[in-house]
C-alpha cells in the first residue's frame, strides 16, 4: 500500500471525481462552509439564483465581521438579509460582535478530517486542527452549499519539516514570516503546504493557526497541520473532544518538495511595505519611527497572543506620539480577556480596544496618517489597504508589536525582560450569538428581507465567436485584488450592489477606467500572479459588468482565475511573457474564440501592429464549458 502525506489522505477521503495526479482537475466533496458580510451577500444571492432549496452540507455560517461600522443603512441591509436568509434556506448566522469568522471557526466548528470551503482567502486558518480548508469565490461556495463537489487542478504538496525550538520572543507569525520569505507570494502557488516535524510538540494549535492563515500570502491553495495531541486539547478545552479524530501523514510518506527550518535559527520578523514578501529581520530595520501599532486581526487575536501582550504591556505607558488599538479576534476571547483582568492592562497603558471585528485588517477604520508608519499583526500591507494611499505598514508579531508600542519606534522583543503571561483560562464554546436555521416548518412561511441595497444578480450572455476589445488597462506583476477592487467601509457596504460598487474598479490605479470600459468589450494586460490577496469574486463579477472580456496575463493567482471562469472573463496566458511589452491602452484586438477548450492555444491578433499573440487557456474542459456558456450561473441557467 501506497505511504500518503496527509494532504493526500484528506483528498483522497473527499474525491468525488479525478485522480490524484498533479495538475489533472478533481472533484472535492465539501463538508462546511463559511461566508461573511463581505462576500456572503453575493454568495446568498448566487445559492438561490441556482435554485437551491436548502444548505446540503454538514454545516454552513455566515459572519458578520467585516463591516460592522454602520455607515449608512446599506451595511444593515446587508446583514438583515444574510441574517434572514441564513434562517430560511438552512444556514448559521454569527451575529456582529461574536468575533472574526476564521477565529470563531476555528474556535467552534473546525473538524480534523473534515473539508471546509470558505468565501475568503483566509479560511486556509482552520487547516491548524488538521481540516482540509480552502478559500474560493462566492459562487463556488453557493454551488457547495447546494451539495456539489468543489473543483481545482490536482496540487503539488510541499512538505515543510519544524525541528527545533522557537527562542523566547520568537513567535509562529515570525515562523511564518520566515516561510514566505522562502517562498515569495509566489512560490506557494497551486501547492497545498503541509507542516510536520519534532517542532510541533511545541507549537499550539492557534500558533499553528497564525502559520496557516498566512500560507497563502505565498500562494497556496491552502496549509495542513497533522491533528496531534495538541489538536485534542485544544478541542477538549472547548467542549468538542468529541469532535477529535487523530491524523497525520504515513511514516514513509512524500512530498513534491521539501524544505526543512529550524526554528532555533529564526529571529524576530517583519514583512516592510508593501509585500507580504517583503521579508527583513526585525533587527536590521529597528529604530525606525512608529506612528501607529495594531493588533488584532485573524492571524494573530487568539487569548494567547493577547495575553502576551498585555504582559508586555502591564505597568507601563505608551509614548504620547504613539496610537495603539487592539481587536480581540472572538467574543470568547474578549470575555476571557476581560476575566483575566488584561483588558485594564491594555486600557492602563494607553490602548484603545477596538470592535471584535476585522476592522483595520480589511481598511475600516484606523487609517494612518500620511506617509504614516504602521505596525500590524495582520495578513497584508498591500498599497493603500489600510485606507491612507501612503501608509507605510509593517506585518509583526504581537510581541514585537506591542514592545514597539512601547519604545516608540520598531524594537526587537527579544530585548525585554522576562514576562510574566498567565496560563489562558479557556471556557467551553458559547453559541449565543450565532442563530441557527429555523426547523423545516417554519423555515417555509419566513420572508427574507431584501433592502433597497440588494440588488437583482447581473445576467451575462455566451461568448461570441469573435471577440473583438479595445485594451482598457496595461498593468504590472503581482497585481491585487485589493488594487483591482480597493477594500473599505465605504465601497464594502456596496458588496451586495455590483451596479454601485463597480464604479470603484481600479478605483486607485485609474479612476477613469469604469467609464472607460462601459463602452465596449476590453481587455487587460498584466504580468506574474495576475489577481493575489483576497478572495473577493467582486474583482471579477464587477468588471464581467463594466464589460471586462478577458484579462491577458503572464500568470495568474489561483482564485482569482477561478472567479474570472466563473464569470465568463477568458483568463489568457502569454505564450511568449516578452510580448506583454506590445500592448498599450488603446489598441483594438481580435481573438477567435471557436477553437476554445482545455489548454487550448489562442491567436490574439493586434491588427495595428500586425502582430499575433499567443495565448494559452490553461483550463479544465469544465471550465472551457462554463467560459462558452458566459459563466456558470449563465451556464446552469441554460441548463434548467
Amino acid at each position: 500500500m501506497t505511504a500518503l502525506n496527509l494532504t493526500r489522505k484528506l483528498i483522497q477521503s473527499h474525491l468525488t471525481s479525478g485522480e490524484m495526479v498533479v495538475g489533472q482537475e478533481i472533484g472535492l466533496a465539501i463538508d462546511q462552509t463559511l461566508a461573511h458580510d463581505a462576500t456572503g451577500q453575493m454568495a446568498m444571492l448566487q445559492f438561490e439564483a441556482l435554485g437551491f432549496p436548502k444548505v446540503a452540507t454538514k454545516r454552513s455560517v455566515f459572519y458578520v465581521d467585516h463591516n460592522i461600522l454602520q455607515i449608512g443603512f446599506e451595511n444593515a441591509d446587508d446583514h438583515a438579509y444574510l441574517a434572514s436568509a441564513a434562517k430560511k434556506l438552512g444556514a448559521y448566522f454569527s451575529k456582529a460582535g461574536n468575533g472574526i469568522c476564521h477565529q470563531v471557526n476555528l474556535e467552534s466548528f473546525s473538524r480534523p478530517g473534515d473539508s471546509l470551503l470558505g468565501a475568503d482567502s483566509h479560511t486556509t486558518t482552520a487547516g491548524a486542527v488538521g481540516e482540509l480548508a480552502i478559500g474560493a469565490g462566492g459562487l463556488d461556495v453557493a454551488v457547495a452549499m447546494g451539495g456539489q463537489p468543489f473543483y481545482l487542478p490536482m496540487p503539488e504538496v510541499y512538505g515543510i519539516r519544524l525541528v527545533g525550538s522557537l527562542a523566547p520572543m520568537v513567535r509562529a507569525k515570525d515562523l511564518a514570516l520566515e516561510v514566505l520569505r522562502i517562498l515569495g507570494v509566489a512560490g506557494g502557488r497551486d501547492k497545498i503546504l503541509e507542516f510536520f516535524g519534532p517542532a510541533l510538540e511545541n507549537l499550539s494549535v492557534t500558533e499553528r493557526a497564525t502559520i496557516a492563515n498566512m500560507s497563502i500570502e505565498t500562494g497556496a491553495i491552502t496549509a495542513v497541520f497533522p491533528a496531534d495531541g495538541k489538536t485534542r486539547e485544544f478541542l477538549a478545552e472547548r467542549g468538542r473532544a468529541i469532535d477529535f479524530t487523530p491524523l497525520a501523514a504515513d511514516p514513509e510518506a512524500t512530498y513534491d518538495k521539501l524544505i526543512s527550518i529550524d526554528l532555533a535559527t529564526l529571529t524576530p520578523l517583519a514583512a516592510g511595505p508593501h509585500s507580504p514578501g517583503n521579508v527583513k529581520p526585525v533587527s536590521d530595520i529597528a529604530g525606525l519611527p512608529v506612528d501607529q501599532v495594531a493588533i488584532g486581526s485573524c492571524t494573530n487575536s487568539s487569548l494567547a497572543d493577547l495575553l502576551t501582550v498585555a504582559a508586555i504591556l502591564k505597568g507601563h505607558k505608551i509614548p504620547p506620539n504613539v496610537s495603539l488599538v487592539i481587536a480581540p479576534g472572538s467574543r470568547e476571547v474578549y470575555l476571557a480577556l476581560a476575566k483575566a483582568g488584561a483588558l485594564a492592562d491594555f486600557i492602563d497603558a494607553g490602548a484603545r480596544i477596538m470592535e471584535v471585528a476585522c476592522g483595520f485588517c480589511n481598511g475600516v477604520g484606523q487609517a494612518p496618517k500620511t506617509n504614516g508608519v504602521s505596525l500590524r499583526t495582520s495578513n497584508r500591507n498591500f498599497p493603500g489597504r489600510s485606507g491612507t494611499p501612503s501608509g507605510q505598514l509593517y506585518l509583526v508579531s504581537p510581541e514585537t508589536a506591542a514592545y514597539s508600542a512601547l519604545k516608540g519606534h520598531l524594537a526587537d522583543p527579544r530585548d525585554l525582560r522576562h514576562i510574566n503571561v498567565p496560563e489562558p483560562q479557556i471556557t467551553p464554546v458559547d453559541l449565543s450569538l450565532v442563530v441557527p436555521p429555523a426547523p423545516a416548518n417554519e423555515a417555509l412561511d419566513l420572508v427574507i428581507e431584501r433592502g433597497p441595497n440588494i440588488a437583482p444578480l447581473p445576467r451575462f450572455t455566451p461568448l461570441p465567436e469573435t471577440l473583438t476589445a479595445k485594451v482598457t488597462l496595461t498593468l504590472g506583476d503581482n497585481v491585487t485584488t485589493d488594487d483591482i477592487l480597493p477594500a473599505g467601509a465605504h465601497i464594502l457596504a456596496l458588496r451586495a450592489n455590483i451596479p454601485a460598487i463597480s464604479k470603484y474598479i481600479f478605483h486607485n490605479i485609474d479612476p477613469t477606467f469604469p467609464e472607460r470600459q462601459l463602452k465596449g468589450p476590453g481587455i487587460v494586460v498584466a504580468g506574474v500572479n495576475y489577481g493575489q490577496g483576497s478572495s473577493r469574486e467582486h474583482a471579477a463579477l464587477a468588471p464581467r459588468y463594466l464589460g471586462l472580456a478577458a484579462v491577458l496575463a503572464v500568470s495568474f493567482a489561483r482564485i482569482h482565475k477561478a472567479n474570472l471562469i466563473n464569470f465568463g472573463i477568458l483568463p489568457l496566458e502569454l505564450v511568449n511573457p516578452e510580448e506583454r511589452a506590445l500592448f498599450t491602452p488603446g489598441q483594438t484586438i481580435t481573438v477567435d474564440l471557436t477553437k476554445i477548450a482545455a489548454g487550448a492555444i489562442l491567436t490574439v491578433q493586434i491588427p495595428a501592429l500586425n502582430k499575433d499573440i499567443l495565448a494559452k487557456l490553461a483550463v479544465s474542459e469544465r471550465a472551457a464549458a462554463t467560459l462558452k456558456a458566459g459563466g456558470l450561473l449563465a451556464q446552469l441557467a441554460a441548463k434548467a
